[in-house]
């Protein structure tokens, strides 16, 4: 996402960002030729995987004759199978880390925690499907028992991204394999490497090829298997375009389950503290960890005034601080550079964008080198912008606004159609008591940053960032559907009323 340079529409259809009236917002997909899909390291420019889209008929057809056998095991059987796919994962760590590291630039050190993420889905996605799905009988004496138990749905499309391409489509795939369904994996055009090392590791486990497929492709494969007859379900993680697109798409189906883990246009908003080093590390932490490319990434430091000039200058200088670089520098870097040039190219423009519509730069963003995508961490103050743009710019670039008042930092918080995540640094216990009552989001922290949602709770937002399905603890809710019975052993029956003796 980004604001062009020069839109002469932007007046006109402010309210709704990049979603622009008239715009068939399923042209998303388009935007990648589906010839041929190569991957290239950010951080060198390099070619690191070429690889051709695979056929969406073929990879549901085989799906749909292998989910049968596979949700009849006994669900033991199952987590059985995840718990070795952990190990192989495991086995593979440093391999699959450096391979994380390469194809998406971000640093050795945190592709390291994103394997151990991957890993330990395995563990907190059964524990969540004993707490969200487990199975419950009431004896009802001559009535009988009635008895809840889960389904699952059959087969599923999961649709990763590239800023977590392990991780983030692992935390939809695990919970639907432990539920009992099929799964046909597409993971993002920008990644493909990581996907096909992750799935790797589930047939490497002894889960059938059939059960959990990769399926290479670009936009055109994506819209194929998202209206596919043969999916149950599409599970999503991506920008909000293309989760709309796919709402669309799928909006006359009621039959087919969608969960859209989406973005976040996600506020901090910084109020009375004296630990303002903690909160500029806090909001350094929120705004620029993987190059800003989270969803979870503070867009927005909503500040006091009384306190606006020293906490801007201390989330300066530790920003200056920072070291950009490639992966596999020494020393590490803290963050390494965005996903591809085309992204660093619409990150600047935004940026000039924000300046020319009455922006104050605090601090620029530069490019590092002309042919690759690095980008300095860029803050600007956008409080004396009229029309202040909401929309997901997914890269190191923070806007701040001053207030005055609780309510007006609350107001300001909430102005966005996004709704994932928002933080409040400092305060009392009564203001985060309000601060928690009032914010729309899904993710709502007190003096923690606004990225690094636990799995053990659910994660998901509302607005633009979601559609009420959250994933992570509560993805088990979407993988299986409830059944409510009523069961005897034998028949038993009487009439009463309304029959003839």
């Amino acid at each position: 996402m980004y604001i062009p340079a020069r839109c002469p529409k932007w007046r006109a259809t402010r309210r709704l960002g990049t979603v622009r009236v008239g715009y068939d917002i399923w042209t998303e997909f388009d935007r990648v030729s589906s010839e041929a899909i190569i991957s290239l390291e950010p951080a060198t420019g390099k070619e690191l995987w070429q690889g051709v889209p695979g056929d969406v008929d073929e990879s549901v057809a085989r799906a749909r004759k292998a989910w049968h056998g596979w949700a009849a095991l006994p669900l033991a059987n199952r987590i059985e199978a995840l718990r070795r796919f952990a190990n192989e994962v495991r086995r593979a760590g440093d391999a699959f880390a450096e391979l994380i590291a390469r194809e998406t630039g971000k640093p050795l050190w945190e592709a390291r925690t994103e394997v151990e993420a991957v890993i330990n889905k395995v563990e907190i996605s059964v524990r969540a499907y004993a707490d969200r799905t487990g199975q419950r009988k009431h004896d009802s004496a001559l009535q009988g028992n009635s008895a809840v138990r889960h389904k699952p749905h059959g087969v599923m499309a999961v649709l990763g991204p590239y800023n977590f391409p392990a991780h983030l489509p692992n935390g939809h795939i695990v919970p639907a394999l432990i539920a009992g369904n099929a799964v046909v994996f597409k993971p993002s055009e920008k990644t493909p490497a990581v996907g096909e090392l992750l799935v790797a590791c589930f047939h490497r486990a002894g889960i059938a090829p059939d059960v959990v497929q990769l399926l290479i492709g670009g936009p055109e494969e994506g819209k194929a298997l998202v209206a596919h007859p043969g999916i149950d379900g599409v599970l999503f993680t991506g920008s909000a375009n293309a989760g709309i697109a796919i709402n669309r798409k799928l909006a006359a189906n009621p039959g087919k389950i969608v969960a859209l883990e989406m973005g976040g246009n996600n506020p901090i908003v910084l109020w009375d503290t004296p630990l303002l080093d903690d909160a500029a590390v806090l909001t350094v932490q929120s705004a620029f960890t993987t190059a800003g490319q989270r969803c979870t990434a503070a867009r927005r430091l909503i500040v006091k005034s009384s306190l606006y000039d020293e906490a801007v200058d201390r989330i300066v200088r530790l920003t200056d601080r920072i070291i950009v670089g490639a992966p596999f520098d020494d020393p590490a870097p803290f963050h390494g550079p965005v996903i591809d040039n085309a992204t660093a190219d619409q990150l600047t423009e935004s940026f000039l964008y924000l300046m020319s519509q009455g922006g104050r730069p605090i601090r620029h963003m530069r490019r590092k080198s002309d042919d690759l995508p690095f980008l300095t961490p860029a803050i600007i103050d956008v409080t004396s912008m009229a029309e202040r743009p909401d929309v997901e710019l997914f890269g190191p670039l923070l806007q701040i606004v001053k207030v005055d008042d609780f309510d007006e930092a609350i107001a300001e918080a909430n102005n966005t159609r996004f709704g994932l995540s928002a933080s409040l640094i400092g305060g009392t216990p009564q203001d985060y008591n309000r601060f928690w009552a009032n914010i729309r989001a899904g993710i709502v922290n007190w003096n923690r940053p606004t990225n690094g949602a636990s799995s053990d709770a659910p994660f998901g937002g509302i607005g633009l960032s979601g559609n009420h399905r959250p994933a992570a603890f509560y993805a088990a809710d979407y993988c299986a559907y409830p059944v409510a019975s009523s069961e005897m052993d034998q028949p038993r029956a009487s009439v009463g009323v309304g029959f003839s003796a």
